[in-house]
């Protein structure tokens, strides 16, 4: 959603013209210092740093320590440090030396030839200490010279040299089974565990490395005999020395008994908790493992390939219920009272998708396919579980009937945590969801519901893609995640038609055909080794532009063929490991292509595609190029794509039946059609992968056709259409008059997705321009963009829609009017919240809008204060996100300072939902530079809770970055990041963010004075 500036807050002038020189303003550091009382937003006195470049030091006499970084960005300012020692100083100086008036006395011959001897002297030991190696004078003294294992090894905290030189395990030992016991202990937030894990030697080894994290190991057994150990934090490894050497075909037995803190991040095996409707806090414990955090609750073997059966013990109090991937084999006392649940063992899997929680839950149950399906969540909210187990019941069959393998475990938890960072996630037989991925009311909108059937499908998905068969490392995540993404649309398209999918689909390849235009972008396979690497593959290009390739082969191939050649692949690899050939040679082989030679184009180049289509007569001419936005001309590329191209004519061009296919693999191509055709259109209904372009007259053609007859091309292509052009305008090859063009068809269209698309990207221009608080141009845009839809905008009914591509394009057009502060919308909306309010909050606000009555509400005092205390107090959860974005698009800087703050905390909101909160502030302008300044500020706070390269700080890294257009915003971020060193300035996402603002700036300086030519 778009927040409002109703009432607007005005800026001090240094945050909208930042002059370089001024003052720093004075801050009250909300982030340094916790108040020994609860803040109250009517506390908070806030003025924010002003966003620029500081250059500190100028007419200082000496150079601090910091100060040769200013002194190099500067440069990049065109600022001069020269004579800094002279016509910075003041004229006279106490610590300039003065002359006597008169003549100056002369040294006698002996003194000059004592001075000359001392200097020898002193020159001559300079010369020998300056050569002689630094080593000598230390304690430790100098290495031999055939002393190389230190300079190979890299050493302990204790002094010692770890014996192995890579953050990837040796591959000489294979883990075959663990046996796992935790007990954890909910008062001191701690908890103990003992691991056996038994191992095949597969090549002669004197020791075994495997992964540990903030763990404190008491005891290391190698079979049953106690062994010693090394410790290499940085990699988070244990090197265990063996008395004699294990050799090849040989088995052992690996035990480690060892205790840890509980986590307070959202990793690992971290503590949770909730207010209950009593007002009492409950805690809880719970797992997240991906990608790397298995080895923070028992030491293992934590990569992808490394898959072993497991059989997990849980010791906890009676007051509580484990859970646990496979169903529960029995109960037992033990000594103290403690109960001990021991779980059947498993199939063979990878660490990151063991699961364990302890928590106080209740839950629904079906059986369904000889599954036992459970959907848990804290016990106030159990009325909000049946939309969840009837989707998952139905979604289970869809999968087994599709996969042809029938889901292998006797039972499936879905599982709500209170205190959960990411969606969802798929540990097998025990799948975690944040509260609003998976609670729903029977009041819910359609749009609600099919926000949680989706998360489902995508969770399910994984049980066969991921868990059954999963990547061999993490560069191949796309085969987890595209996979994944690709299913969750066919599913619920399948399961639930009403919920009418295929638009968000759509809209999703569109989405991920921006992010994919940058330069920082990556390939879909990658290569990767560091923890924060890995982390980066969770992002658009793994997810959605995986599920987008796949979309296009399938559609290449037939669905058939494609099915096919899936239901192949999980047999042949189920329970093991695969790579992305693999998948590739298990798809049935094309008459005229290949499938692995086209795929391996899309799969280990980034970007996609530019295709040009130039047409004499019957005669077309096709060329392709690498498509970027870049803000740098001399970036080339020489990629070249296999492209399955699809066209349409005017004979037939909505039907499927009415597709045709041209295979371009080479710089250029030409075929012919007849020349009856008045126009051609390629990519239908956008399945491919890829945007094209024409010359003018092919453009002219497909445009008049398109407002004599709007139903002449499918809704997605019309929508692709769209997208393109405005594409295609951002680097210059078509005029902005050639969109308005096209647009002026939207008078009578009807479907929602090409709506959505055109009123997504026009109100993008807008942001950038209301940013730049560009007056003259932002009310010539918003005038055209009411002028497109003002009448569609006053036509939506604010009362119950059946309908969910309604629900969604009535919920775009009423954040934007409402947001232009179109009349009829703030009246209508400030309307359905007092009636809410004269119900006692009992009358039901229909889902799909009540972000915007929330939102419109909360420019008002009274409005936002309201709107604060059923958040604090609400128990669904779903609702509870909507007044959370509306609290966020306050106008008041001194609320959403406090609410960033509260946030960071987690005081009255979790801290999960520091990115929304960013995202939403982000997007409106009295509150844009506020966040930016609040992330610099608490950086440090930030990646202690959310780990670097996270998909949590991509976003916030992205949200409140992404509006800048300015110079000096874009100086000021590059110096920030880089000043991080290791503390994040080398995420990829960085890279994104500062070359978004270039691409911010560049359009900027090219195109505002020309959108109305």
């Amino acid at each position: 959603m778009e927040p409002f500036q109703g009432d607007r807050a005005s800026l001090p002038r240094n945050m909208i013209e930042n002059t370089m020189f001024e003052e720093e303003p004075d801050v009250v550091d909300l982030a340094k210092e916790t108040p020994a009382y609860p803040l109250d937003p009517d506390d908070v006195v806030y003025e924010p740093r002003s966003s620029r470049l500081l250059v500190r030091g100028l007419g200082e006499n000496d150079m601090d320590e910091d100060e040769e970084d200013y002194e190099s960005s500067a440069r990049l300012l065109g600022m001069s440090f020269m004579n800094r020692s002279s016509s910075l100083r003041p004229k006279t100086s106490n610590y300039a030396r003065q002359d006597r008036a008169g003549s100056c006395s002369v040294p006698s011959t002996r003194t000059l030839i004592v001075g000359v001897f001392i200097l020898v002297v002193a020159a001559s030991v300079a010369m020998v200490i300056y050569f002689l190696p630094r080593c000598t004078f230390t304690k430790e003294g100098c290495h031999r010279e055939n002393d190389t294992m230190e300079l190979i090894y890299p050493r302990t905290s204790d002094g010692q040299l770890f014996p192995w030189t890579s953050l990837r395990l040796p591959d000489n030992i294979r883990p075959v089974h663990y046996e796992l016991e935790i007990q954890p202990n909910l008062t001191t937030m701690t908890f103990n565990g003992k691991v056996s894990i038994q191992v095949n030697i597969l090549n002669d080894t004197k020791m075994i490395v495997l992964h540990s994290s903030d763990m404190k190991i008491i005891n290391v057994a190698v079979q049953s005999k106690k062994a010693t150990f090394l410790e290499y934090k940085p990699w988070q490894q244990i090197a265990i020395k063996l008395t004699k050497d294990l050799k090849k075909d040989e088995s052992c037995l690996l035990e480690i008994e060892y205790s840890a803190n509980l986590s307070n991040k959202y990793m690992g095996f971290y503590n949770s908790s909730y207010i209950d409707k009593g007002h009492n806090k409950r805690v809880l414990v719970a797992t997240q493992f991906e990608p790397l955090a298995a080895r923070n609750a028992f030491p293992c073997f934590d990569e992808p390939a490394f898959k072993a059966t497991f059989r997990i013990k849980i010791n906890r109090e009676d007051a509580y219920i484990a859970l646990s991937n496979m169903p529960k084999n029995q109960t037992i006392k033990l000594p103290g009272g403690l109960l001990q649940d021991e779980f059947e063992k498993s199939l063979p899997m990878s660490t990151y998708l063991v699961a364990f929680i302890v928590a106080n839950f209740s839950h629904v149950s079906r059986n369904a396919s000889d599954t036992l399906v459970s959907v848990y969540a804290v016990p106030d909210k159990v009325d909000q579980l049946n939309y969840a187990l009837d989707s998952a019941v139905k979604l289970l069959e869809f999968y087994n009937k599709y996969a042809e393998i029938k889901f292998p475990l006797k039972k499936l938890d879905l599982v709500a945590i209170p205190d959960f960072l990411a969606g969802a996630m798929e540990n097998w037989g025990l799948i975690t969801f944040r509260e609003t991925a998976l609670l729903v009311c029977n009041q819910s909108s359609l749009t609600d519901k099919q926000g949680v059937a989706a998360v489902i499908a995508h969770e399910l998905a994984h049980q066969w893609f991921g868990n059954l068969v999963t990547m061999k490392w993490w560069n191949d995540l796309w085969l987890n995640e595209g996979f994944a993404t690709y299913m969750e649309f066919k599913s619920v398209d399948t399961v639930f038609p009403e919920l009418e999918i295929g638009n968000s689909f759509l809209s999703m390849r569109l989405r991920v055909l921006e992010k994919d235009s940058l330069n920082s972008s990556h390939p879909v396979s990658t290569e990767v080794s560091t923890p924060e690497q890995v982390e980066e593959m969770f992002d658009s290009v793994s997810y959605e532009k995986g599920a987008s390739v796949l979309l296009m082969l399938s559609s290449t191939m037939s669905e058939e063929k494609f099915h096919k050649g899936v239901t192949d692949y999980l047999q042949k690899y189920k329970e093991k490991n695969a790579d992305t050939e693999d998948f590739w040679k298990s798809l049935p082989l094309g008459k005229s292509y290949s499938v692995v030679e086209i795929m391996k184009t899309w799969t280990l180049q980034k970007g996609f595609p530019l295709v040009t289509v130039n047409r004499t007569g019957n005669r077309v001419t096709l060329s392709q190029e690498h498509f970027l936005f870049t803000a740098d001309p001399t970036t080339k590329s020489e990629y070249l794509w296999h492209i399955p191209l699809t066209y349409v004519n005017d004979s037939c061009g909505s039907e499927p039946d009415c597709k045709q296919m041209f295979h371009l693999k080479d710089k250029t191509a030409s075929f012919d059609v007849p020349g009856s055709a008045k126009w051609l259109k390629f990519n239908f209904k956008t399945e491919g992968f890829y945007i094209v372009t024409y010359e003018a007259e092919g453009w002219d053609a497909l445009i008049y056709a398109i407002n004599n007859n709007t139903e002449i091309l499918a809704h997605e292509d019309r929508a692709g259409m769209i997208n393109n052009l405005f594409m295609l305008s951002r680097v210059g090859k078509v005029s902005f008059r050639q969109i308005k063009n096209l647009l002026k068809y939207l008078h009578h269209e009807t479907q929602p997705a090409p709506l959505m698309e055109a009123l997504i990207q026009l109100d993008q221009i807008y942001n950038l321009l209301e940013k730049r608080q560009d007056t003259r141009q932002l009310s010539r845009m918003k005038a055209y963009i009411l002028d497109l839809f003002g009448g569609l905008m006053d036509s939506q009914s604010w009362e119950e829609e059946t309908s969910i591509s309604k629900q969604e394009l009535r919920s775009d057009l009423l954040t934007v009017a409402c947001r232009y502060f179109r009349e009829n919308c703030t009246k209508s909306a400030m309307l359905i919240f007092n009636q809410w309010m004269e119900s006692n909050k009992t009358k039901r606000i229909p889902g799909d809008i009540m972000k915007v009555v929330f939102s419109v509400a909360a420019q008002s005092d009274s409005g936002w204060e309201t709107l604060l205390s059923t958040y604090k107090y609400s128990m669904v959860d779903i609702d509870k996100r909507k007044m959370l974005v509306a609290l966020a698009s306050t106008d008041s800087v001194r609320r959403i300072v406090w609410l960033m703050q509260d946030t960071l905390e987690g005081s009255n909101i979790q801290t999960q939902e520091l990115p929304l909160v960013l995202r939403t502030v982000s997007r409106n302008f009295a509150g844009h530079l506020y966040a930016w300044n609040f992330v610099k500020e608490n950086w440090d706070t930030i990646i202690k809770k959310f780990p670097i390269g996270s998909f949590v700080l991509q976003d916030i890294i992205m949200s409140t970055t992404s509006q800048f257009s300015t110079e000096r915003h874009l100086v000021e971020v590059q110096y920030f990041f880089a000043s991080l060193k290791d503390k994040g300035s080398e995420m990829r996402c960085v890279s994104e963010a500062v070359e978004t603002i270039k691409l911010n700036i560049q359009w900027m300086e090219r195109n505002p004075d020309t959108l109305w030519n």
